[in-house]
């Protein structure tokens, strides 16, 4: 967890956009139990939940829902206050919906929601990204990654429309601070869940690990998500910034090294990855947003003297 910016400055309010959804539900959750006031938006109807100071629903790839949102959140905003935006609404996967409404809805909506902000000056926007931005995830085909543990500047490798969703929402980020030079950060979140949603991912790479790899079996807990979303909101920031977010552990009983050597083995590692070390690297989230994932799943493994560690592997 971060250390230094713990709560939200006074009259701050937040407008959390998928809020119907389980992140939405955990980052509204955790941000009113730190400080801000929040507005809770989606194209779903937003059950009720005392921490939400108003709702509202609305196609959000439609400017006129966009701006009824905006108006509800900056009616509960001191006219000294602030306005943040925490954008997670989207398709979250391929083959919900076709792929051409997958790329319309994730990418204008984005790009609706980012551009009312920066016209509202808006103190700072955070959006959810994917790890699936790089174009490993759902590919229809296997690809190796360029170089490993995987960070921001990985050559883009997407061949789908769900990823390249997610890489243009980062650039209508990017858009949006050279246009109206609102802060913005985009957050590259692996698979996200707690309880039997996570429970069932764990079997499910136990049982089959290879079915994983396209994922690189990564993963974060849902309560460290809504902890990187606040992290995101309250570091000292100013211009565009798209940051990995993930646990600093594999999903997979199996060490790294065995995947990487069934599975990537031609792939040139760059930076030691420990005996379950993931395979992103999220040392940005560290050092610009003082975030570092509280939350595991496995059993402690011995340390010291005798204690396994990962299998050696080439570096370029």
């Amino acid at each position: 967890m971060t250390g230094q910016h713990d709560t939200a400055p006074t009259a701050r309010t937040v407008l959390v956009t998928g809020a119907a959804g389980g992140l939405g539900t955990a980052v509204t959750a955790h941000l009113a139990a730190t400080g801000w006031t929040v507005v809770g938006a989606d194209a779903q109807p937003v059950p009720y939940r005392a921490h939400l100071a108003a709702t509202a629903q609305g196609d959000l790839c439609d400017p006129a829902a966009v701006r009824a949102a905006f108006d509800t959140a900056l009616e509960r905003t001191p006219p000294d206050g602030l306005l943040d935006v925490v954008h997670l609404a989207a398709i979250p996967a391929p083959g919900i919906v076709d792929e051409y409404e997958t790329l319309r809805i994730n990418t204008m909506s984005a790009y609706t929601v980012f551009q009312e902000a920066g016209r509202r000056t808006t103190h700072r926007i955070v959006g959810a990204s994917s790890a699936a931005a790089i174009g490993l995830a759902w590919a229809d085909r296997d690809q190796a990654p360029r170089y490993l543990p995987i960070d921001e500047n990985h050559p883009d490798l997407t061949v789908d429309s769900y990823g390249l969703s997610k890489q243009l929402s980062e650039q209508a980020a990017a858009f949006t601070t050279r246009r109206w030079g609102t802060t913005t950060v985009m957050l590259r979140f692996p698979f996200i869940g707690e309880g039997p949603r996570l429970e069932a991912r764990l079997a499910e790479v136990a049982d089959d690990p290879a079915a994983n790899r396209r994922e690189l079996w990564a993963w974060l807990h849902t309560k460290d998500a809504a902890e990187a979303v606040r992290a995101a909101l309250t570091a000292p920031l100013t211009g565009h910034h798209v940051v990995n977010a993930a646990a600093p552990d594999t999903s997979a009983q199996l060490p790294t090294g065995d995947l990487l050597l069934a599975h990537y083995p031609e792939t040139a590692i760059l930076a030691g990855i420990g005996r379950h070390g993931s395979l992103f690297d999220s040392t940005r989230a560290q050092r610009l947003l003082d975030f570092t994932p509280s939350h595991g799943w496995r059993t402690p493994e011995p340390s010291g003297p005798g204690a396994p560690s990962a299998p050696g592997r080439r570096r370029p």
